[in-house]
């Protein structure tokens, strides 16, 4: 089916974002910022779409106001309801209940059971997570659900050391560490594998940087985002990823976002 359906709405919901008044959506209350999110997922969640038609929206320069505007939206709201729910977290008594209310926990828990069997990860295995923001929810749950230690590497000082304090509420301290620093800081660790996040930036460098510092043997896992929901962010680049063969990808079923790649380091 054609992308055309999706023209008029998706410039219409630039334009409610610039009714919204604000230029910072990491502040914005939660509730009247998840309506806008669910619009925009309707848009994006469009399994009837396909990449080739995608396409024409996300290549065109009309578009390019009404899809940065977006994209945005997306990546500072996603921040927005991380804090929010890490900070629940720090509050309450039960805090597994109150990360399960996470809006995307159970989205999390398909993809990180697709990324396992894609990469053949294991329990005893070790995942350094470049960007793990305030809520390193993959870490966590590849800990629980497969026994995988983690390491987060976050750059922001404040958001790391949100991060450590949800783990220690969460009683995961010693399955999961945190360091403050950029993905250089992968020099310095042991691992088997290491995943790059969606919203690492800026790609080249970290992909740079990745491809400089591992083994040919460390398998690399990092998300992306295809067809309608390249709407939410923009796509890797294949200049990104030079020096790396793709080994497997899976594409995103239901409300998932990312689509998941793994890759090796060429020799």
């Amino acid at each position: 089916m054609s992308c055309y359906k999706y023209w008029g709405n998706i410039l219409q919901i630039s334009d409610s974002l610039n009714e919204f008044g604000s230029t910072d959506f990491k502040s914005c209350p939660v509730n009247d910022i998840l309506p806008i999110l669910d619009s925009v997922e309707v848009i994006a969640h469009d399994k009837t779409i396909e990449f080739d038609s995608a396409k024409h929206i996300l290549a065109n320069k009309e578009m390019n106001g009404a899809l940065k505007n977006i994209r945005k939206f997306y990546v500072e709201v996603g921040t927005n309801l991380e804090v929010h729910n890490a900070r629940d977290i720090l509050d309450c008594e039960d805090p597994w209940d109150k990360l399960e209310s996470f809006h995307f926990f159970h989205r999390y828990e398909k993809l990180v059971s697709d990324e396992v069997k894609l990469a053949n990860l294991s329990q005893g295995n070790k995942l350094v997570f470049v960007g793990g923001g305030p809520l390193p929810l993959t870490l966590i749950l590849l800990n629980r659900m497969f026994g995988i230690k983690g390491t987060s590497i976050e750059v922001i000082p404040e958001i790391a050391a949100l991060s450590r304090k949800v783990l220690d509420k969460l009683g995961l301290s010693s399955e999961i560490d945190v360091i403050c620093g950029d993905e250089t800081e992968l020099s310095h660790l042991n691992y088997d594998a290491v995943m790059v996040a969606a919203f690492a930036e800026p790609k080249d460098r970290v992909f740079q940087n990745v491809r400089r510092i591992v083994s040919t043997e460390t398998k690399i896992l990092y998300r992306t985002y295809s067809g309608m929901r390249a709407i939410l962010y923009a796509p890797i680049t294949s200049e990104s990823l030079s020096g790396f063969e793709e080994i497997g990808r899976v594409l995103p079923t239901g409300k998932v976002n990312n689509t998941s790649v793994f890759i090796k380091k060429n020799a």
